[in-house]
């Protein structure tokens, strides 16, 4: 999950949004200090307890609950503030330009300034009330207040394996198929072949990966497979020593120094036919990859290796086919049949037609990602009140991420808060 799906983040954001030069100001011309002085104080004491809230509500639904709650909350304090700025902003526009304005047309729609003003204070302070009812409610929790330099850094991802049940993957048959004719068919002029496959985060690029790697058709036609998570870390030596290891070298590495072990990783892939999957690859940098590159060279003629990532440069760096597989969303039908099978016990979703329906509603705004698709069910498989699914489905959380355009798929920030 994204670090910026923390509520400490959107809380942090926002007390930086208060702090700035500009927002001091129109809290001056607005007469607003008092106010926003008070939300201040509440945020900061709510951000004390956060990293704390965001480790205990995974195995806490009521946690989790206000997390989302106060997320909202603090969306709706921040398009007050924004109307402020692009207010104020309007006005000192007008004030420089405003005959010129009036000649071209009724660019700036003119308001009471004292209406205005007695508007915002009062949604100022409706949404002021409401942080501090949900602020409030914290102690209930019993949360511990912590240190920022504590913090768990999310965004590292955990490490992928090579195993998969493949009766939990649904919909990705046609494309294992097309990887695997990709991988049986012959090098593009070059002695190794590398084939990005390319999609945002949760799309099932991983999954895809393991049933290829697992499948027989390809166990068959490579003598050496190998499996590497590379994320964010692509360091050469400690690549090169995970390459290693998966040539089933029971050999000690940890002392070996990259004269050694460059030396180690030619002598066991020379002139073998082999699959290398690099799992989950960030490094958009070819001046790392190509010094890895030579070393994986000395294989065999129709050696293949797949590369996951998110990022289309990645793949135009790496890549060596003319262009890399991307995976698409998977078809409504498909996330509906994920969606059931996760979010209820096997034969449970018959007694809960009116959970159905929603769910179908859920996983339409999952817009096909399957993880996304199956993280919310998993959340929702505790859970069977309806009230409980309606407030999913109706999350603020969907529009905001819209309208911000953001990369992160919402529904993955509803299964963290």
């Amino acid at each position: 999950m994204s670090i910026e799906s923390l509520a400490f983040n959107v809380t942090e954001k926002f007390l930086e949004k208060l702090a700035s030069h500009a927002y001091q100001e129109i809290s001056f011309a607005w007469g607003l200090q008092g106010e926003l002085k008070k939300l201040e104080d509440i945020l900061l004491t709510v951000k004390a307890v956060l990293l704390d809230a965001e480790e205990k509500q995974v195995d806490n639904h009521q946690l989790r609950v206000w997390l989302i709650k106060l997320k909202d909350a603090l969306y709706d304090a921040e398009d007050v503030l924004d109307d402020f700025e692009c207010e104020t902003q309007r006005k000192r526009v007008l004030k420089l330009y405003g005959t010129t304005i009036k000649k071209v047309g009724r660019f700036f729609s003119s308001s009471n300034p004292l209406v205005f003003r007695f508007k915002m204070v009062h949604k100022i302070k409706q949404i002021r009330e409401k942080l501090d009812e949900i602020a409030s409610h914290k102690t209930n929790f019993h949360l511990n207040e912590r240190d920022e330099g504590r913090r768990v850094m999310y965004r590292q991802r955990a490490m992928t394996y090579s195993f998969i049940n493949v009766s939990d993957v649904i919909g990705r048959d046609e494309d294992k198929e097309n990887i695997i004719k990709l991988l049986q068919g012959s090098s593009d002029g070059g002695q190794i072949s590398i084939i990005p496959i390319v999609g945002i985060g949760g799309m099932g690029k991983t999954a895809l990966s393991k049933l290829v790697y697992n499948d027989e058709r390809v166990q068959n036609h490579f003598q050496l497979k190998m499996w590497v998570c590379v994320s964010e870390d692509f360091d050469i030596q400690k690549l090169t020593k995970e390459i290693i290891k998966c040539t089933n070298s029971a050999e000690n590495l940890s002392e070996k120094g990259m004269e050694q072990l460059q030396s180690i990783l030619r002598e066991r892939i020379r002139d073998k036919k082999y699959l290398l999957i690099l799992d989950d690859v960030w490094n958009d940098d070819p001046m790392k990859w190509d010094p890895l590159k030579e070393l994986l060279c000395v294989g065999a003629n129709g050696s293949k290796i797949v590369v996951t990532t998110r990022s289309k440069k990645v793949a135009s760096i790496m890549g060596t086919i003319s262009e890399p597989y991307e995976l698409s969303g998977l078809p409504h039908d498909k996330c509906v049949a994920l969606f059931t099978r996760c979010a209820f016990k096997e034969g449970e979703e018959k007694h809960y037609p009116n959970l159905l329906k929603i769910g179908d509603e859920i996983v339409k705004k999952c817009k096909g990602v399957p993880f996304a698709v199956k993280t919310l069910a998993s959340l929702l498989l505790t859970n069977k009140e309806e009230s409980y699914w309606i407030f999913v489905r109706d999350t603020e959380l969907w529009k905001i991420e819209q309208k911000k355009n953001d990369k992160i798929l919402p529904a993955l920030k509803l299964s963290y808060e």
